[in-house]
């Protein structure tokens, strides 16, 4: 087996300027690149490890790894992030509706999400407090402050810590979501009908979203700019086939705002910028580079288009892929070990030429994914993630 040279930041940095590392970095642990806290549990019963189970993010129910854990799989990324309002509680409250019990959490905007106490899998969302809003309540809708003092409390602290006193690169948590959160508050079928019906509603609330981000974003980046490696923002684009709305509307109304807020980024740190969308994203990848996106998470390899030897060729030398390690949806979580491994080095093997490459699943690994196939995954990862 080859041997490390590099320190994990070293590592993902040269990865992240399109140059070979000793290896290819390995990622685990933040909003997108996580772990179930029931996929965890088996994996440390599995490795024989012991930890108390935090959940890192309610609404997906991911746990926060361990050291003990980060360390046994070889992973070079340590995440941070920004809280909640000073005066936001985010307690999760159990309540009872249509005869079930229900644990819920209202967010800093008034989006109620939900999660059956019966199956505590995830979080959906129960409640949208913009469904029955006309254009005039947009500007008179409460928002959060983006730019809260108390979501920023200890942030610099904890960033400085990671990057002075351990070899690892620094991430940032989930953030810059200025589409998505348009139809948290407003419902999916309802946000679709507006892209149809009335584009001026939905341009009057994304230019609302936008704010928060620039004004959270301002102070963030006073704190840590100068910090993190990588920063994380996001909204779905596409499904499984192709966009979920139509490439125009995408382009003369949500890419603007989008830029907007990438190029504000990029005027107030070197940091390099993450980009996450699910699904059949190709015919997007020109856009997210005009935007100014260096990295897209998280490479769904299962999807229409999205074949990694057919990216690498196409967009390798200007686009960095953090992800698309194997097919999560058909393999990982029904496939023998060896199997596991054989995806994973015909994937590292499109992957990885020219550096411009971070290992990870395909997004988040999902509750019954057994551990012996994460174990795979990620022994794998660096088995075959060495360079010559």
């Amino acid at each position: 087996m080859p041997k490390q040279t590099m320190t994990s930041r070293q590592r993902l940095l040269t990865a992240l300027d399109h140059r070979e590392p000793d290896r290819v970095p390995i990622d685990l642990g933040g909003n997108q690149t996580g772990i179930h806290k029931f996929a965890y549990q088996t994996l440390l019963e599995h490795l024989g490890i012991e930890d108390d189970l935090v959940i890192m993010d309610a609404a997906q129910q991911l746990a926060r790894p361990c050291e003990a854990v980060l360390e046994r799989l070889r992973v070079d990324t340590r995440y941070i992030a920004a809280g909640a309002a000073a005066d936001f509680k985010g307690d999760i409250v159990r309540t009872e509706r249509d005869g079930r019990a229900w644990h819920d959490l209202t967010d800093e905007f008034g989006v109620r999400w939900s999660m059956p106490e019966d199956q505590l899998y995830y979080m959906d969302i129960s409640h949208h407090p913009l469904a029955n809003a006309a254009l005039g309540d947009v500007a008179d809708f409460p928002f959060p402050k983006g730019d809260d003092p108390g979501r920023f409390a200890g942030l610099r602290e904890r960033a400085v810590a990671l990057k002075e006193e351990t070899p690892y690169a620094v991430i940032s948590g989930i953030s810059g979501v200025v589409y998505e959160l348009c139809w948290y508050l407003r419902g999916l079928e309802q946000w679709f009908i507006d892209m149809l019906t009335q584009p001026e509603f939905c341009a009057a609330l994304l230019d609302r979203t936008l704010a928060f981000w620039l004004d959270w974003f301002r102070v963030f980046l006073d704190e840590v700019g100068d910090v993190v490696d990588v920063i994380m923002i996001g909204d779905d684009l596409a499904g499984q086939q192709g966009p979920l709305f139509k490439p125009d509307f995408y382009r003369q109304v949500v890419k603007p705002r989008q830029k907007e807020l990438v190029r504000y980024i990029r005027s107030r740190t070197d940091a390099k910028i993450w980009y996450h969308t699910c699904g059949a994203c190709a015919q997007y990848i020109p856009d997210l580079l005009d935007n100014g996106v260096h990295i897209l998470n998280p490479v769904q390899v299962s999807a229409t288009g999205m074949e990694p030897s057919d990216l690498k060729v196409r967009f390798g030398d200007k686009l960095v892929f953090w992800g698309g390690a194997i097919d999560a949806q058909h393999v990982l979580p029904t496939a023998a070990p060896e199997t596991i491994r054989e995806h994973v080095r015909k994937n590292l093997t499109a992957w990885k030429p020219g550096g411009g490459y971070v290992f990870n699943n395909v997004h988040n690994i999902q509750a019954g994914v057994p551990p012996e196939n994460v174990v795979a995954m990620y022994d794998a990862a660096y088995e075959f993630g060495f360079y010559d």
